[in-house]
């Protein structure tokens, strides 16, 4: 007589085989999940929502920063802080007037390198109302210098100038436009 404690220890060894097998079987390996997972370096650390940051010198601000959105990614071989949803960048003097204005629908700040790039619909103004339009623009903190290597339109009072390239101190004071064309407007005697 078979006793009912083996049967259950039967059927329950069959039963925990059948769902061990089945389990065993219906694992597969996502590749792309597991890709997904490993790249953490490719999602930021830190999402920041109307940010505004201070860059002062001997207690008086010298940069304002705004932008919607920076995401911070702290995890790549070069850490970086991306604006995706575009930047505006006022320099002051110490008496803290608007030196000048740089405005862009996407930026990038290379912590490292102390270096700013600013795309897409760039304008630049500085105190004397020249204006300086462009797709791309570099801001080295390090050396205190802005350029870029794109076409660029650069207003002035006197007339409009083109040309590929562009160098300036960081409040576009003194400025230089390589490759230039344009049209100026002189005074007849």
């Amino acid at each position: 007589m078979i006793s009912m404690r083996s049967t259950y220890r039967k059927t329950f060894s069959i039963v925990l085989t059948i769902v061990g097998t089945m389990l065993l079987l219906s694992c597969e390996t996502d590749i792309e999940m597991i890709n997904a997972l490993d790249e953490h370096d490719e999602v930021p650390s830190v999402v920041a929502k109307n940010i505004e940051i201070l860059y002062t010198e001997n207690g008086n601000v010298k940069v304002k920063v705004t932008a919607p959105e920076t995401r911070l990614y702290q995890f790549e071989e070069e850490p970086y802080n991306e604006f995706p949803q575009g930047i505006t960048v006022h320099t002051y003097t110490d008496s803290f007037e608007v030196e000048s204005q740089i405005t862009a629908k996407y930026a990038v700040y290379f912590e490292d390198k102390q270096l700013w790039k600013a795309q897409y619909d760039v304008e630049a103004q500085n105190t004397k109302g020249e204006v300086l339009n462009t797709e791309l623009l570099y801001w080295d903190e390090k050396n205190k210098k802005i350029y870029s290597d794109d076409m660029v339109k650069f207003s002035t009072e006197d007339g409009i100038i083109f040309g590929e390239g562009f160098e300036s101190d960081e409040n576009f004071d003194n400025w230089v436009i390589k490759e230039t064309s344009g049209t100026l407007y002189v005074e007849e005697d």
